[in-house]
């Protein structure tokens, strides 16, 4: 069935709607003033900062190539729509139809980008996986999370890599943290915050009953070096160990890992990803940033809520989805409603339609989006 006029307009006027938030002149400004920073031949003195400076101008020209593309897919739809029905030729139904998926996915995904307007959605993210009450069958679910995304990842194509963990007695884990090193991942990822429930028959229970395990899911965005969180080195308890980390064969044979406990607030967070001391140093101060600015987020977010006079539930602790494998097979966020009947295909990384309406759900458009 050939597009509608009906459609192309709506098509029209959702482009319009996007050119108007996404303003191209200004994001076209934007990326010839970075194209000009990063030309220069001191970009790579700071080297986080020339990372993040070419990170953000191949996402304002992903962005200016998706809308000029979009542009060109919907003139063409609307040129094959209008020679189909002059023309009163069926045949090119099928390339009207295949070129329809592709705007329509195309405005879908800008669409989203103007979601991505918080203070921090732009960062990287920090993601943590911890195991909940329930003994084995909690640190096999944490597992089975950290496969779920680690696949998402790796479906994304974004450069992740694991910093610490801490293996469970029998199965699974007892915890693990993901850096993620793409921009806007922080933005996709941070309504994933929260406790995820498996129902299923326990492969750890000889009688093979239903089991419900809980985990908990931490996301955080990786700070700025020029961010306003300060850390005093008189308010940290440095101590180094061995790696507990699975597999490698330097592991377990240096101190290389650490554990830096932040005193004022009894944070205490562990790196052992890499091979040298140092670098598992500043990966661990990152930790600590990201955690030191969850904690002042939540306060914030409290005294916000006095004010409003609403109850307002933390993230941390909170069921936020189900995934049911017995007696039927369901993922369900509790959150937005949205439902899979493939949970196979969700443990595998498929959380795209999750994230999507989660963004478009719970993180309302602001009357400006800014990006």
């Amino acid at each position: 069935m050939a597009v509608t006029h009906e459609e192309l307009d709506q098509y029209t006027l959702r482009l319009s709607g996007l050119h108007e938030k996404l303003k191209p002149e200004d994001l076209y400004r934007k990326k010839e003033a970075l194209e000009k920073e990063t030309a220069g031949p001191d970009l790579w003195q700071d080297e986080a900062k020339a990372k993040s400076l070419l990170q953000e101008l191949a996402r304002l020209k992903s962005l200016l190539d998706d809308l000029t593309s979009v542009s060109e897919n919907l003139k063409t739809l609307a040129d094959l729509t209008k020679l189909a029905e002059e023309a009163k030729d069926s045949s090119l139904n099928s390339d009207i139809e295949s070129l329809q998926r592709t705007v329509v996915r195309q405005l879908d995904r800008l669409e989203l980008a103007t979601y991505l307007s918080g203070p921090h959605d732009k960062n990287e993210a920090i993601l943590s996986i911890h195991s909940g009450q329930g003994g084995t069958e909690a640190m096999d679910w944490a597992a089975m999370l950290s496969r779920m995304y680690s696949r998402y990842f790796e479906r994304k194509d974004w450069p992740y890599e694991m910093v610490a963990y801490s293996p469970g007695e029998e199965a699974g884990l007892k915890s693990v943290t993901y850096i993620v090193h793409a921009p806007y991942s922080f933005g996709y990822l941070k309504n994933e915050r929260g406790t995820h429930r498996l129902v299923r028959l326990s492969p750890f229970n000889a009688d093979n009953l239903r089991q419900t395990s809980f985990a908990g899911v931490e996301v955080m965005p990786v700070m700025e070096e020029s961010a306003e969180t300060v850390i005093r080195d008189e308010d940290l308890e440095f101590e180094a160990s061995r790696s507990s980390g699975a597999g490698g064969q330097n592991v377990n044979k240096v101190s290389t890992a650490v554990r830096i406990k932040h005193l004022p607030t009894g944070i205490v967070v562990e790196a052992q990803s890499q091979r040298y001391q140092e670098q598992n140093r500043k990966i661990a101060l990152q930790l600590l940033k990201a955690k030191l600015w969850e904690l002042e987020e939540k306060k914030r977010q409290q005294e916000l809520a006095k004010i409003k006079g609403a109850h307002t539930v933390a993230g941390w602790g909170t069921q936020i989805r189900s995934y049911v494998l017995h007696p039927y097979k369901l993922v369900k966020d509790l959150r937005t409603e949205y439902e899979s009947t493939d949970p196979d295909s969700v443990l595998d990384g498929d959380l795209d339609m999750f994230i999507e309406t989660e963004l478009k759900t719970l993180s309302p458009l602001p009357e400006s989006a800014k990006l």
